[in-house]
């Protein structure tokens, strides 16, 4: 559902995988009835039925929130044994939003593990909406940084994620070697798993976390396993000989995610 209120909207879908979340190695909630919240529009976040909360793990918080569009929150620590995380749980018992009355949102970084069915997940949660294609091809692809060039290949993978503009996944050989430095970066994607960043060294500048690699992506990306990856937004790309629009996402400012 969303709320139009002018105040900020959420989706609420019913999700059919079971997922579980620990603390301590104990099971701090376990459903097969989740919800999932779009409370941004990027992608979910898991909310439990209240009756799926483990008993006794959930202790009333002083803290409370407020949100335009989900209303007061009444917070919780959350205590498995030793291990307790503070203002770690919340609930909208008035909520404007029927379905979430029931519900208990977990906050994702506080807890030690993550299971959809049996298998781990990072990040957040995986979006039904999203899906994730990688192609061999032999386009010609070009990357330039203010006139140099950067890389050159004629056997790209090309990643097609949902929402997302085509990702150019190239042979590290075919970068200027000579170019690249290492960077210290890390991100995570639920999709794709850690990638790590290197920086192209242009002379009179250097451009940091200019591209990434996933050495050891997960399952559905293991075709980009090695390759390597610069922003559309930010460098000039060609593809067979023709200058592509840089488009415009999140992605677009200077610093990675």
């Amino acid at each position: 559902m969303s709320d139009d209120s002018g105040r900020g909207r959420v989706r609420v879908e019913e999700g059919q995988k079971r997922v579980r979340a620990l603390l301590g190695g104990e099971v701090v909630a376990d459903t097969r009835r989740p919800s999932l919240v779009w409370e941004v529009p990027y992608y979910p976040t898991y909310y439990f039925p209240v009756a799926d909360v483990t008993d006794g793990v959930l202790v009333a918080s002083e803290t409370t929130s407020h949100s335009p569009s989900r209303g007061d929150a009444q917070h919780f620590d959350v205590r498995v044994g030793e291990r307790v995380a503070l203002d770690a749980a919340l609930r909208y018992p008035a909520s404007p939003i029927d379905e979430l009355r029931g519900l208990v949102r977990l906050e994702w970084a506080a807890m030690d593990l993550w299971l959809e069915e049996d298998e781990e997940v990072f990040v957040h949660p995986r979006s039904p909406y999203t899906r994730i294609d990688v192609l061999a091809s032999s386009r010609r692809v070009r990357v330039e940084i203010d006139g140099v060039v950067v890389a050159e290949s004629d056997r790209p993978h090309i990643l097609f994620e949902t929402g997302l503009p085509p990702r150019y996944y190239l042979p590290i050989t075919d970068v200027a070697l000579e170019r690249l430095r290492p960077s210290s970066t890390e991100t995570h994607c639920p999709y794709k798993g850690t990638a790590r960043y290197w920086s192209i060294d242009l002379g009179d500048r250097v451009v940091d976390d200019a591209l990434w690699t996933y050495k050891t992506p997960l399952a559905e990306s293991q075709k980009i396993a090695g390759l390597v990856a610069f922003y559309n937004e930010r460098v000039d790309l060609f593809v067979d000989g023709e200058l592509a629009a840089r488009p415009r996402t999140v992605f677009s400012r200077t610093s990675p995610r």
